[in-house]
């Protein structure tokens, strides 16, 4: 099938050197963004290559994949081992846009081009809202097309349409990039509120380690002087719900004793009696 081809094409992909730098920033970038959310039920949505609740600490973990990803089993935890089965995310089959749970389950939700992979990216983000509980986080992370890897995609597929024109491709053919600007207005329309997002990835699109070690100067540079053009970004969204405050447990004031009140003597009526 040509689903499961795109998905081949994308696996072999991600262990190329460009892949695997991807990867590494991404995972650095996630792992963070997840060791501090609290609470029992965390997701991880696509691309089982990258372990993104490793650094989450929440009982109940499963990875979704919509389609059988080749030779890919999900990692442990840190400080987790292989007899320790209980701690390794349980894996699921789904489609992205009809996850198996209730409304308002899941605290967690992590998104590594998910929405990318997705046959209808709008539906899949509002699945993640329905399934979220109200102050739950939903972590994201996509390809920026307003970057140097952006710009070398689009110029490979339109010499791909050209008579003739070259069929090299630096990405693989699946998916569609989502922009920075794009999500964060898809988001808004569901309710969430952006907590905050960091690009990364400003090393050009070459294809060997060796090329990608000589660029090794664009990422501070990067950082500095174009922040948002980097390759990929991650971005942190809270579910809001209008008209619900959550608050914490209720404080009991202790019963201080109240002072006696002073007893007054009333002199005109004792000069009366007098």
């Amino acid at each position: 099938m040509r689903r499961e081809g795109e998905i081949i094409e994308l696996a072999d992909w991600l262990s190329t050197p460009a892949g695997r730098y991807l990867l590494d920033w991404e995972q650095q970038q996630i792992d963070a963004c997840v060791a501090d959310v609290f609470g029992f039920h965390a997701l991880q949505v696509g691309l089982p290559q990258l372990d993104a609740l490793r650094a989450n600490r929440m009982p109940h973990r499963w990875v979704s994949t919509d389609v059988a990803w080749p030779d890919v089993q999900p990692s442990p935890a840190e400080g987790a081992s292989a007899s320790s089965p209980s701690l390794l995310p349980l894996a699921l089959h789904c489609d992205f846009d009809a996850l198996p749970f209730p409304a308002a389950s899941l605290d967690l939700v992590v998104l590594p081009h998910a929405l990318e992979l997705a046959r209808d990216p709008h539906r899949a983000l509002a699945e993640v809202e329905r399934v979220l509980v109200p102050e739950g986080r939903v972590v994201i992370a996509g390809l920026n097309p307003t970057s140097l890897w952006g710009l070398r995609q689009t110029c490979g597929r339109l010499c791909r349409r050209l008579p003739g024109g070259g069929k090299d491709l630096f990405l693989p053919r699946v998916g569609e990039f989502i922009g920075y600007r794009r999500l964060r207005d898809w988001l808004r329309l569901l309710s969430f509120e952006v907590e905050g997002g960091r690009f990364g990835c400003y090393r050009p699109p070459v294809r060997t380690q060796r090329w990608l070690e000589r660029f090794a100067w664009m990422e501070s540079t990067g950082q500095l002087w174009w922040p948002v053009f980097g390759a990929a970004y991650v971005l942190v969204a809270v579910k809001r719900v209008r008209g619900m405050r959550l608050i914490g447990l209720a404080r009991r004031d202790r019963n201080k004793p109240q002072p006696a009140p002073a007893v007054v003597a009333n002199r005109q009526r004792e000069t009366e009696s007098a």
